[in-house]
């Protein structure tokens, strides 16, 4: 199970709703035990696929590093990344399953016309060949 925190949560939001009609794109910290996993803190991260991002997101391996080598400072782990699917449903696509990690959450914010609609969390396998939806509260 993933709980997020309210302050975090408003971060993912915020940045899904600004970034409308992109595709936005974030890492997640907190803490893990066992399946509980509690988000604390949301890092916004720009784009930076470099085609259309209104279906597609990428994180620079030098943000990604940034946010772990914080997160070990802070004493959390990355938790996952967030995404945001505008105008279309909060599902796990092909895409994002072929670009998954195994050890990370990721959650997919719906944003309908510039507006937060509903998320959905998953867990990929460590084959990238499915990923579970991922109980979330928020």
């Amino acid at each position: 199970m993933l709980t997020i925190e309210p302050s975090a949560w408003e971060v993912m939001v915020r940045h899904a709703e600004a970034t409308y009609p992109r595709e936005c794109c974030g890492v997640m910290l907190g803490t893990a035990s066992g399946e509980q996993k509690r988000v604390t803190i949301a890092h916004a991260l720009e784009n930076a696929y470099e085609g259309g991002q209104e279906d597609r997101y990428e994180i620079r391996p030098v943000d990604l590093l940034r946010v772990e080598r914080e997160a070990r400072e802070q004493k959390l782990s990355v938790i996952g990344i967030f995404h945001s699917h505008p105008d279309c449903d909060a599902y796990f696509s092909k895409t994002d399953l072929e670009n998954s990690c195994p050890w990370y959450s990721f959650v997919v914010l719906c944003v309908r016309q510039g507006k937060f609609d509903h998320a959905n969390s998953f867990l990929p396998d460590a084959d990238q060949t499915v990923a579970v939806p991922e109980p979330l509260t928020y």
